[in-house]
């Protein structure tokens, strides 16, 4: 009786969803399309019914302000200053670590990476390689590594027809909807090589299950012939490890094992949606279904969790609206999401040590993993430059231990400040001859590690004059914002004169290093903490220099007027209860409110959530934390996983 019901039950929800029927043999119409829950494209296309290229990949980011080309087309903005010469004097942390003020969780910029990757990706192919304009600094007084070479950069490709007679554009070649595109990649040949069953050009005929060798991302010889996996970006150690790179959706997956752990996650995440699915409906049909639950699943996580932890309130939500361009800016991609002064520049967590054998434990201290024994659990850290590119250590670690980490840790406080890791060896490896890789973690041993500087907050800048970013009043002006008029008035410091100090060069205080010396610490209470100690080291959301942040930027840039948007940005003093300033907060206000008012199948207003719910008992909205425990051993994650739990 129970199997006669299932099969009415499977039939009825087929008729429902998509207007198919079942045959005797349980088998669907061959020649009826699933149309309700195929119609949301792989690569965002036909989402606007009217507009059916808004916020599909491969096409050009939208502007919100005129673009900012010296000639209207394509020149570049000259600098004021160099961009590492920028970054030493107002990114260096100096080796001391600021927390969120408003106990964010490392989830904070693990997620907001996820959602990155997600939305935008700027066109690289064709490229032409065009350095930074400006060498490495061994000279520079405020320069702790001995590179003399070139920052690598290059232009990011150029939209055809644009950059000659009209302004330069780029391209965004990822779908910009949040619609679980990270997992399951924007063409149908990705698809077809991630989802089980044969690479024939045809992901229609695979299994619903997403391909999870030992319930873990393959890698990319995993059908073999690793040379014809999908293209996958192979940073750092990969270079010399190809294969053992991992193959998700997005080609950024194996860019730290945060990011290739929640990769991890969501993949399971499909399957298990697919295996609560009557086994009686057909293969594309349950994968459709776990497809579109996992988008909606994102989305809710965004826009319920991870938005209100960072104190971005949005208008409330009044319906989908054609007239909405969801289409990604390239204010928004090019500075307002670049929270990178976010990112931890490590990776802790912890597990019980009976589930380790001492091969796991050896394998791991000697992939470079501090490894500690505390009573009866370890305690794993995992420096930054040790999670570029290392996918193995997500399975080496463990899943459950990885996502319990980021939920039980701080992030970074998302000010001007950019840790080293980030700062100056992005996705570097060691040199040969280096130190100890257990001496190369992080603080002043860094730079006798490494051979180049890679300056991701230098990269920043620079990819604003290359998209033609308007300046930092430009850009407050765009956004409806007030222009400022000094410098203090953007950090909401008492001053932008550096002080009369003995230990500071009157003639040159910009070129002493004294200027970022660290003189106070405070946590979230207001309690001053000792520098150098334990607890300011672990615990401090706010510092004190010898100079403030608007002096600095004064003897750099004089004006406010050629301040460059990004390092404006993050200069600002930030809106009580959120993580940002002023302009962020705005960029991301309106890019959230368009991402989910222009997408017609935002969860709460696509016909198919509900569906599934009432037909099968599959919810969408599930936190974060539901996921985790549904699809690994840590059940002890908060509720709440993106704020940390008080003190």
């Amino acid at each position: 009786m129970r199997n006669a019901w299932t099969h009415r039950l499977a039939a009825g929800a087929i008729a429902a969803l998509t207007g198919l029927t079942l045959g005797a043999a349980g088998a669907a119409a061959a020649d009826t399309p699933l149309s309700l829950l195929i119609n949301r494209s792989v690569d965002g296309r036909a989402n606007n019914l009217q507009h059916p290229t808004w916020g599909q990949a491969g096409q050009p980011y939208r502007r919100v302000a005129p673009a900012n080309y010296v000639d209207g087309k394509s020149q570049q903005v000259t600098p004021v200053k160099a961009d590492r010469y920028v970054s030493n004097r107002i990114f260096n942390d100096v080796n001391q670590n600021v927390f969120s003020e408003n106990g964010v969780s490392q989830w904070g910029f693990v997620w907001g990476q996820f959602m990155d990757h997600t939305f935008g990706l700027r066109g690289q192919e064709g490229a032409v390689p065009a350095p930074l304009p400006f060498p490495g600094f061994p000279a520079d007084p405020l320069e702790s590594f001995s590179s003399d070479a070139p920052i690598d950069f290059s232009r990011s490709q150029a939209v055809d027809g644009t950059g000659v007679h009209n302004a330069r554009q780029q391209l965004n070649t990822v779908s910009s909807y949040i619609d679980g595109s990270s997992v399951y990649g924007d063409s149908a040949s990705r698809l077809d090589w991630l989802r089980d069953g044969s690479v024939d050009g045809n992901p229609a005929n695979n299994s619903a299950r997403l391909l999870l060798p030992n319930g873990y991302l393959p890698r990319r010889d995993a059908r073999g012939n690793a040379a014809t996996a999908p293209p996958t970006d192979l940073i750092g150690r990969l270079a010399g490890f190809p294969d053992e790179a991992v193959v998700a959706g997005d080609v950024r997956a194996n860019e730290n094992i945060a990011l290739t752990g929640t990769h991890t996650l969501f993949a399971r995440e499909h399957n298990r949606i697919v295996a609560a699915l009557p086994a009686i409906l057909p293969n594309e049909l349950k994968f459709q279904i776990a497809r579109r639950v996992v988008g909606a699943e994102q989305q809710f996580i965004t826009y319920d969790e991870f938005l209100p932890a960072l104190g971005v309130n949005l208008a409330p939500y009044r319906g989908y609206k054609p007239n909405v361009d969801a289409t990604l800016t390239n204010e928004f991609a090019t500075v307002g999401y670049r929270a990178h002064s976010m990112i931890h520049g490590e990776f802790e967590t912890d597990a019980e040590a009976d589930e380790y054998t001492p091969a796991q434990i050896d394998a791991l201290r000697a992939a470079h993993v501090e490894v500690e024994q505390v009573g009866d659990e370890l305690e794993f850290t995992t420096p930054l430059n040790i999670a570029f590119g290392n996918p193995n250590l997500v399975k080496m670690i463990g899943l459950g231990p990885v996502m319990f980490g980021l939920s039980s840790e701080s992030e970074y406080k998302n000010d001007e400040q950019i840790d080293n890791q980030l700062r100056s060896v992005l996705f570097q490896v060691p040199k040969p001859g280096a130190p100890n890789p257990l001496d190369c973690l992080d603080g002043p041993p860094l730079p006798t590690c490494f051979n180049l500087v890679q300056d991701l907050g230098a990269l920043d800048i620079a990819r604003g004059r290359d998209h033609g970013m308007p300046s930092y009043n430009d850009l407050r002006r765009a956004y409806g914002l007030a222009a400022k008029s000094s410098f203090k008035a953007i950090t909401g410091e008492a001053t932008e004169a550096f002080p009369s100090d003995p230990l500071i060069n009157a003639a040159h205080p910009i070129d002493d290093p004294n200027i970022l010396d660290v003189t106070q610490l405070f946590d979230r209470e207001g309690n001053e903490l000792a520098i150098g100690s334990e607890a300011g080291d672990a615990t401090a959301v706010r510092e004190v220099r010898r100079t403030t942040v608007a002096a600095r930027l004064k003897a750099i840039y004089g004006s406010v007027s050629k301040l460059d948007a990004f390092t404006g940005m993050l200069s600002e003093r930030h809106v009580a209860g959120a993580e940002m300033g002023e302009l962020q907060r705005a960029i991301w206000k309106r890019e959230f409110e368009s991402l989910r008012d222009g997408d017609r199948f935002f969860y709460l207003n696509d016909p198919a959530i509900p569906a599934i719910q009432a037909l099968f008992g599959i919810s969408s909205r599930r936190t974060l934390a539901q996921i985790i425990r549904a699809n690994t051993d840590a059940e002890d994650v908060p509720d709440n996983v993106f704020k940390l739990a008080p003190a």
